[in-house]
């Protein structure tokens, strides 16, 4: 298989986006009309100039310049109306990129400035959710982050309302944030109440600081996928327990790279990772900030580490088995994915 022949089958294979955050993949477009909804003033007119406030650029030189992006968003989905809306179309944007299941993720504390409960916040993101699932086909789940930066009862709060929408389309919580400044260790107490009330547990880790922090959460926080988790290569005893325990890592090339999670493309581990047998899966992370889609994720790896189609499949499957879902819906999803490749 040729180059073109490559691409053309990966823009059409069924994927799956396990680490899509909400805030992340907001439209330019759909600011300029949160905007006027809501009688903001914006800093710049038009969508293309907008985005100078949306994506990091290639000056982008860590996870905190990363993160601040999305303090110029953030301002925007304070409503029921915005994140409803943001929702739906996080769905669409990943219908076009043949994506069969995603599972977006957001902080309900950081969408209250208008009043808002963790409880509403959550149910509008669902109802959005709902409504792409419905338009266009793509099965869609949520995930509560709790925030490192956040107070033990906010992050608490967040875990106790997960636990009330688990029935309703939430499917797990993770912790997300400066992970350098907030070691994981700081989050036992936390994380114990979501296995407590038996919500399975997702952590950033092992991105903005070292495998300690992949150790603690998988043996602490009851993490049973990792966010990124590029930087356990450091310490072999922990790509050994991630291995034995086939703990999915949530990779998302374009924005490791970008957040200097590994330094350059060269670095990036995930040849390693994948000849070695651990579980990757492929994803995006924040399609705005890091100016990419779950398409160009897959094709930057097929360039730069020769993964063939075969190999890209196995990863999308990866995904598949990675995912959130009870074994019926995961069984049935699988089918589904096995009789879409066959037609690519």
């Amino acid at each position: 298989m040729n180059a073109r022949e490559l691409e053309t089958a990966v823009r059409k294979m069924p994927k799956v986006d396990l680490h899509l955050h909400l805030d992340g993949c907001v439209k330019p477009g759909t600011i300029v009309a949160l905007a006027s909804e809501q009688r903001i003033t914006l800093p710049a007119s038009g969508k293309e100039k907008l985005l100078s406030y949306m994506q990091v650029d290639a000056h982008c030189d860590s996870l905190r310049h990363y993160l601040q992006k999305f303090d110029f968003t953030l301002r925007f989905l304070q409503t029921a109306g915005a994140l409803r809306r943001i929702a739906r179309e996080a769905v669409e944007q990943s219908a076009e990129h043949h994506c069969r299941y995603i599972e977006v993720r957001f902080a309900p504390q950081l969408h209250r400035r208008g009043g808002l409960t963790v409880d509403e916040a959550i149910h509008w993101a669902l109802e959005g959710l709902k409504e792409g699932e419905s338009r266009f086909g793509v099965k869609a789940r949520l995930i509560a982050i709790c925030m490192r930066h956040h107070s033990e009862a906010d992050n608490r709060e967040v875990i106790e309302a997960a636990a009330r929408f688990r029935d309703k389309g939430v499917v797990a919580v993770d912790l997300a944030g400066d992970e350098a400044s907030y070691p994981a260790e700081r989050f036992r107490g936390t994380f114990a109440l979501a296995q407590k009330l038996g919500v399975p547990v997702t952590i950033h880790a092992g991105e903005a600081a070292g495998p300690d922090n992949v150790y603690e959460a998988i043996t602490r926080l009851g993490a049973v996928r990792i966010g990124h988790g590029v930087r356990v290569q450091e310490d072999p005893s922990v790509m050994e327990l991630v291995r034995q325990r086939n703990i999915p890592l949530e990779l998302c090339p374009v924005s490791n790279i970008q957040t200097k999670a590994v330094q350059d493309w060269p670095s990036y581990p995930i040849r390693r990772y994948f000849d070695q047998g651990l579980l990757l899966t492929i994803n995006t992370d924040n399609p705005t900030v890091s100016g990419t889609t779950i398409t160009a994720e897959y094709m930057a790896i097929a360039e730069k580490f020769g993964f063939t189609l075969s190999e890209l499949v196995r990863l999308v499957m990866n995904g598949v088995e990675a995912a959130f879902l009870e074994e019926s819906e995961k069984r049935s999803l699988r089918l589904e994915m096995e009789r879409l490749f066959l037609e690519i």
